[in-house]
């Protein structure tokens, strides 16, 4: 970058074009004896040319900054004849210099001007159309003056000086350029974002702004005049394989501090990991660890040292991989939710539709519409209920990139239900079309889909108020209406036409009939566990909806809390024990810290401490009649119980409930599976590909539980792996 060079003192140069003619004035700073004989306005510039004498009257900036004026932008006010505004900004970085190696970074700013406006009418002359009174001439021979500020801040720093400008009648021309005014110069630390405003005083127009990214040592050609860059450690990042390699070059005896940080866009940075170190050194990191605001500073470990930021993986693609590799999509409440990842993001996000089948997510898109995203701010969508096939789309740059069904885990898999779109228009004029995969059929329609074919059931449920309201607005709304029974009077003529083969092998039938009723609708089995935290709720409905996709029925109070809170916790567990015991399935203990310690009060005192957990804890209400069956031997072959790796050991578990197997996963999870299956289950590589479902379903979760975003994770506990010094 070129850098102008300059060895005088500061000085302000004011130009004006004459005509043809460019005049450029400077003007050195005084010194303390010349203070005394300048009649100086505290705190600004004067700049102006007496009409009709070539004297130029152009006294330079106070050496001080502490006679800085106060910077009052004001209300913009209407202009009652030509005024002089700022037009544009222009900067140049010059040195200032002491000596030839001892300089310091200063900008050099232009204000460019030009007349608006222009001279009102007389009221009289307006009014009845003759000539005005000849006092009342329009003062064109009148010089225009302007008081014009700058304001400039750099972090720590922030300056405002008042420039005065005079500018004679010959060169007033409304629209017109009529010259510039340059200051020389703000001061400005090496690698500093500036950002320059212009106005007027009074102010006339919006303010002028420039915002300007300076150099550090590492992008200065002069950097050998600036003696803040002489101890500077060089850092250099270049490829190591997939992993990226960081070589400082300094001096075997030079100490230095590295720091390395997630850079935001707003707040101060996330740190991450820091270290006082001695050069040379090559230090790796793993090529996981890369995201794009990953940035490194370093500087000399020296008073008042300079410190250097670069942020290398901006445009690595790898690191944009990662970057979403990581990020979440966490569900806080029935409306709202969060983005969470360690960078700043360009995202936007909709909802969609996802029915059961593997189609693809259809998006809501209208009548719902595309809302831009920030990373970790709590963000909403205008819904009244949730549901279990609603999805959260993320894109970014026109690509998708994160899809999750952020309601499946507390309302349960994937619901049979469509979709209806109610679009209202002027008069109260509506019109109803069901969502599938090859579009929005009508209803009613001729149309061969499914949806058209039940169109005149749906509309009947609609009316009945057996639909599902989600969404709602002056524009239209959305329908969740149950499909499963026509579903099931859809397929009753092919169940006919097949009686009389099911008669030909009624015989095999029989002697399956156990194994057939439990392959075709899957062994029940009752989840209960204490409500410690939302986080654990959130895995528990992961490890419901991953053992669902197994052949298993399972029973959890997260999906029913409607049931739950009609019939009441006790009653609600006492139905669903007694069906899932009666068909043969298992009872599943999932302990936490929590659960042990309500096991503990319950078994000293015989009640649990009252308002300890909510209305709608299950567990809570077992113990009154889950207790009694290992009391008395009953629990063998009823009852398993099952904890997390890391949130607590097996043996942690009270010694009653350990009568029956105990099982933490997912380090114990083939075990786990074997033990919910029927007596009769899979052959053992079956087994294993049901076991490597359910780990890939439950990972996510595990990892999101135990590794929130923004904390490093496995392996990156003490940071980068450094390597030996060179």
């Amino acid at each position: 970058m070129a850098i102008a060079q300059e060895s005088s003192p500061g000085y302000v140069r004011c130009h004006q074009v004459l005509g043809s003619e460019q005049l450029q004035l400077r003007c050195p700073r005084p010194t303390s004896a010349q203070e005394s004989q300048v009649p100086w306005l505290s705190g600004y510039v004067r700049c102006h040319q007496i009409l009709g004498s070539e004297q130029l009257q152009l006294p330079s900036t106070p050496p001080h900054t502490d006679d800085d004026i106060l910077c009052l932008p004001g209300d913009i006010m209407p202009a009652l004849g030509p005024v002089l505004v700022p037009t544009h900004l222009q900067t140049e970085l010059v040195l200032r210099c002491r000596k030839e190696t001892d300089c310091d970074l200063c900008v050099r700013v232009a204000v460019h001007l030009a007349v608006h406006g222009h001279w009102e009418e007389p009221e009289d002359e307006k009014k009845f159309g003759g000539a005005a009174d000849p006092g009342l001439e329009k003062p064109r021979n009148v010089s225009l003056q302007a008081q014009v500020v700058l304001s400039f801040q750099a972090y720590p720093t922030a300056r405002c000086v008042l420039l005065e400008v005079q500018v004679p009648a010959a060169l007033v021309q409304f629209g017109q350029s009529v010259g510039s005014v340059v200051y020389d110069c703000f001061e400005a630390a090496l690698g500093s974002e500036v950002q320059i405003w212009s106005y007027t005083q009074p102010r006339y127009e919006k303010k002028l702004n420039l915002k300007q990214q300076l150099p550090d040592c590492r992008g200065l050609e002069v950097r050998n005049s600036i003696q803040s860059c002489w101890a500077l450690p060089w850092l250099n990042v270049s490829a190591d394989g997939d992993n990226a390699r960081l070589v400082l070059n300094v001096s075997k005896e030079q100490h230095f501090s590295l720091f390395l940080y997630w850079k935001q866009v707003q707040g101060p940075p996330k740190p991450w990991w820091q270290k006082n170190l001695t050069g040379p050194q090559i230090i790796t990191l793993n090529h996981t660890d890369l995201v794009p605001c990953l940035c490194i500073q370093v500087w000399p470990l020296e008073p008042d040292s300079f410190r250097t930021n670069i942020c290398p993986f901006r445009e690595d693609p790898r690191a944009h991989r990662n970057l979403w590799r990581a990020a979440r999509l966490r569900l806080l409440t029935l409306q709202s939710w969060r983005l969470e990842a360690l960078c700043p993001l360009p995202a936007e996000a909709a909802l969609c539709w996802q029915a059961p089948g593997g189609d693809p997510c259809q998006p809501l898109v209208p009548p719902l519409s595309w809302e831009n995203i920030t990373v970790n701010k709590v963000l909403e969508f205008p819904l009244l209920e949730g549901h279990p096939n609603l999805c959260v789309q993320v894109n970014s740059w026109e690509k998708l990139q994160l899809q999750e069904c952020l309601w499946a885990d507390s309302l349960g898999p994937l619901n049979d239900d469509v979709l209806l779109l109610e679009t209202r228009g002027p008069q109260d004029n509506r019109s109803l079309c069901a969502l599938e995969p090859s579009g929005c059929t009508s209803l009613p329609s001729r149309a061969s889909t499914m949806a058209a074919r039940l169109g005149e059931y749906l509309l009947q449920d609609l009316q009945s108020g057996q639909c599902l309201q989600l969404w709602n607005d002056d524009l239209g709304a959305l329908w969740a209406c149950p499909m499963d029974k026509y579903t099931h009077k859809r397929w009753a003529l092919v169940w006919l036409a097949c009686l009389l083969f099911a008669a030909a092998l009624s015989l095999f039938l029989l002697l399956r009939k156990d194994h057939a009723k439990a392959a075709a609708r899957g062994r029940a089995a009752l989840l209960l566990y204490s409500a410690d935290d939302s986080n654990f709720e959130r895995l528990v409905g992961a490890l419901a909806s991953a053992l669902c996709q197994l052949p298993l029925r399972v029973a959890v109070d997260l999906w029913s809390r409607r049931e739950l809170s009609a019939q009441g916790p006790v009653a609600w567990f006492h139905a669903q024990r007694r069906q899932t015991l009666q068909e043969g399935g298992m009872v599943v203990l999932l302990f936490s810290p929590g659960a042990v310690a309500l096991c503990s009060d319950w078994l000293q005192d015989g009640v649990s401490a009252p308002g300890a957990h909510g209305p709608h804890d299950a567990f809570r209400a077992s113990l009154s009649c889950v207790l009694p069956d290992f009391l008395q031997g009953r629990a063998s072959g009823r009852y398993v119980a099952a904890c997390f790796d890391r949130l607590l050991r097996p043996d942690a578990v009270p010694a009653l409930f350990r009568t029956v197997p105990v099982f933490s996963l997912p380090s114990q999870l083939p075990d786990f599976l074997g033990a919910l299956q029927q007596p009769s289950g899979p052959p053992s590589g079956r087994l294993r590909e049901r076991v490597e479902q359910v780990s890939r379903a439950l990972q996510p979760a595990l990892e999101s539980y135990f590794h929130p975003p923004g904390t490093p994770g496995p392996g990156r506990g003490v940071g980068p792996g450094t390597g030996d010094g060179t």
